[in-house]
């Protein structure tokens, strides 16, 4: 389930036939409130614009996996701000009592801001006694990131420690790769860069207080993705996922892969020990990439041999149509309130 994404299309189906989609108009209409037949010619459900989500640059992937009848919840990434998440939140009914874990991918405000009406939200629909939820942070915060203009254009700060513990989180800093959710996922540490041709966030700044100055900060070191090893059928339903055993391969949950998403897959591919490469989803962070960049990373990618491309956020649309052209029908595009089966 994905309560924030760049794009919204409750219109369009899957092209590939090893992901089904639901969360559309139709199913959007016969979720809606019922009507008396005789009224309005026998209709009988009233599609409304207000169940359907709004779309906002950043992102949030809900993320459920069952397994021998156990049952985990992550939430990957909180989206840009704290009411597009409530919104999408309700409107997609989203259980989020089930979060145990939520696992930021790196401090960008896209990412992180709406992490206090996460845990807020999530917090009052857990039963009490619950344990607190858990939420895994690199520790190299910096106190503002931005991007250099003829001077630095600042983004809005992401909540501190200090913050996230108020809002009734469990702060759990980590910079190696790690599991989580009793070894249901796994969280990588820095991303090797292997490519030469994926260079980071161009322009990238960040500021600390105590050095009271902007330095160069392309690289996004704390950045981290989540792998999951395909071995159930992670079915996206309309609350949340859930599994049927078949075994498929990894699958690459990405916020916005500023190290690159063929150095984030080929990591993913390391830390899986032999473990195909089944999927990529989230951020590709290509909309502003050289044509020669996009190419490049297309050709690698299709060299890894995914299944499939669910492809978010910072992608962009030329990356998409190359993805496309180089490997018909493997692109899924991801958009807010999408639920989906692998």
């Amino acid at each position: 389930m994905a309560p924030v994404d760049n794009e919204l299309d409750p219109i369009s189906s899957s092209p590939n036939e090893a992901v089904q989609q639901i969360g559309g108009l139709k199913e959007l209409g016969l979720l809606g409130p019922s009507l008396d037949p005789a009224t309005r010619g026998g209709a009988i459900k009233e599609l409304r614009m207000d169940n359907i989500c709004c779309s906002a640059h950043g992102l949030s992937l809900l993320i459920t996996g069952v397994k021998d009848g156990g049952r985990h919840t992550v939430l990957f990434d909180t989206g840009p701000e704290e009411h597009i998440f409530e919104l999408n939140a309700k409107r997609l009914k989203a259980p989020l009592g089930d979060i145990e874990t939520v696992q930021l991918s790196h401090w960008h405000r896209d990412h992180s801001g709406g992490m206090p009406k996460v845990l807020s939200m999530a917090n009052a629909m857990k039963a009490p006694g619950s344990a607190p939820i858990t939420v895994d942070l690199h520790p190299d915060r910096p106190d503002y990131r931005g991007i250099m203009a003829m001077a630095p254009v600042s983004l809005e700060a992401d909540p501190t420690f200090a913050e996230i513990e108020a809002a009734g989180g469990k702060v759990d800093k980590h910079d190696e790769a790690h599991n989580i959710a009793s070894n249901f996922f796994q969280v990588s540490g820095e991303i090797p860069r292997t490519t030469k041709y994926e260079g980071g966030l161009k322009r990238g700044v960040r500021y600390m207080e105590a050095e009271g100055k902007w330095k160069e900060d392309t690289l996004i070191k704390d950045e981290r993705f989540l792998i999951c090893k395909l071995k159930e059928l992670f079915t996206w339903s309309r609350h949340t996922l859930i599994g049927v055993a078949i075994g498929k391969g990894i699958v690459v949950f990405t916020g916005c892969s500023h190290a690159g998403v063929v150095n984030a897959s080929r990591h993913a591919l390391t830390l899986g020990k032999g473990t195909p490469l089944h999927a990529v989803m989230g951020g590709y962070h290509l909309a502003d990439s050289e044509p020669e960049a996009i190419s490049s990373t297309v050709a690698d990618l299709k060299a890894l041999e995914p299944t499939v491309l669910i492809t978010g956020h910072c992608t962009g649309w030329r990356a998409k149509f190359a993805i496309e052209q180089a490997m018909p029908g493997k692109l899924v595009p991801s958009f807010v309130g999408s639920r989906l089966t692998l």
